[in-house]
């Protein structure tokens, strides 16, 4: 599918969708519980879909019944230990890095079948851990991995610095395991509020973690207690977009069920569009940004790497120079990100340059518009559409369907703002 956007000033009032993070968590934990557990979503999307269908396949009952998410995890008790399944993880990182340790302590027979760059997303340091604990592990770096044996418990050492999704793996998986286990962490951590939003999803449901340190302290012989009822939070990564549209379209957009406590990293937009010199007003479940003259900046993404996107399209509506640092870890995503942001910019008319871990933008508050690839990327066509606010001329996206993988409904929002959308099939 492509779509062409025309240049438009946007605003209004929009709804935030759930949160993809929130969601792939609540689902686990309510999957390796032995009750009934009811997760309030009013969508979904590819993402979620499959980890909810790996779910199903692995180790619980799962139904959507309109927008609420049915898990019923006793199905685990029933399960054949020999029967071998195949878990289809689709483009899903936080679905494969989630739950391939999880399938180890379970002591599964399965498969998991990746699509697009996943098999070249980085899995190395939790290969490491998980065969050291007797996991025998083959087909790595292909579309189909497969796991044989039994996790044991112990002492399991994994760097920070390469994806917090590890640690979040081996935090659902180890209370399973009959002996306590500890997860070290080695260098900087980064994207750490993703392991808080982990650590506050299993505490949830009844799972000790302690923390010391660059420690966790994990007892075994846990089980997961389902609350019974749990709702999904809004998605602050997907809602940032539109935040940074009304800066971009000059127009005042109130974004609708955001909550400012949330431990979600990336409610970092917030301030960061401040520091471009918008002017932003929180309330009980309302985000609103006010249009101001926009500054380029100096920004540091190593917890926040998802907003990069909606940050370059602002910068290249600022005046000014602004650097994006710390962001290495966006060249291995659904594309290389830091490559596709600079790519797509410069098409459109902006001026980006790559360093080897971030950006340099030269916002002029305008672009010519054209013709430009989503390379693949969810995030990639989100920015592309939003930037179109300042562009001279329309702005068309080739491959767009790319935005399913975390937001199916992305273009139906942008016309709910005032955006003349047009599909070319």
């Amino acid at each position: 599918m492509n779509t062409v956007v025309i240049p438009s000033k946007l605003g209004g009032i929009i709804n935030s969708i759930p949160s993809k993070s929130h969601v792939h968590r609540l689902l686990i934990c309510a999957a390796l519980s032995s009750g009934k557990t009811d997760i309030t979503c009013s969508s979904s999307s590819e993402d979620i879909d499959a980890t909810a269908d790996c779910l199903d396949c692995l180790c619980a009952d799962i139904k959507r019944e309109e927008s609420v998410f049915v898990v019923d995890g006793a199905k685990k008790q029933t399960s054949a230990p020999s029967e071998k399944k195949t878990l289809n993880c689709g483009e899903s990182g936080s679905t494969y890095r989630f739950l391939f340790p999880i399938a180890c302590a379970l002591g599964s027979d399965c498969s998991f079948a990746l699509r697009g760059r996943l098999p070249e997303r980085p899995m190395e340091p939790l290969f490491t851990v998980l065969e050291q604990k007797g996991i025998c592990i083959s087909g790595k770096g292909t579309a189909e991995v497969s796991i044989k044996g039994k996790l044991q418990s112990g002492v399991f050492t994994i760097p920070g610095d390469i994806s917090s999704q590890f640690i979040s793996g081996l935090i659902f998986a180890l209370p399973l395991l009959e002996g306590d286990s500890i997860i070290e962490i080695t260098g900087k951590t980064e994207s750490r509020k993703y392991i808080d939003i982990t650590l506050d999803a299993v505490r949830s449901f009844g799972i000790i973690i302690n923390e010391e340190k660059n420690y966790f302290r994990i007892p075994g012989g846990q089980k997961y207690i389902s609350p019974g009822r749990l709702a999904s939070e809004g998605d602050w990564s997907n809602s940032a977009f539109w935040l940074c549209l009304s800066v971009l379209s000059g127009k005042q957009i109130s974004c609708n069920g955001l909550s400012i406590d949330s431990l979600q990293g990336d409610k970092e937009i917030c301030r960061i569009l401040e520091d471009f010199g918008a002017e932003v007003q929180t309330s009980e479940g309302s985000v609103t940004v006010i249009p101001k003259s926009l500054k380029g900046i100096t920004v540091d993404v190593s917890q926040v790497p998802d907003l990069v996107p909606a940050i370059a399209a602002v910068a290249a509506g600022a005046q000014g120079r602004t650097r994006i640092e710390n962001a290495g870890r966006l060249r291995l995503k659904e594309s290389d990100r830091l490559k596709a942001v600079s790519g797509v910019l410069n098409e459109l008319g902006a001026s980006a340059a790559e360093t080897e871990d971030g950006l340099i933008i030269e916002g002029t508050g305008k672009i010519k518009g054209g013709t430009v690839d989503s390379w693949g990327d969810h995030r990639i066509a989100m920015m592309a559409s939003i930037i179109s606010a300042i562009s001279d001329s329309p702005v068309k996206i080739m491959n767009s369907q790319a935005v399913n993988k975390s937001y199916p409904g992305f273009f139906r929002d942008l016309r709910s703002l005032g955006a003349e959308v047009l599909f070319d099939d």
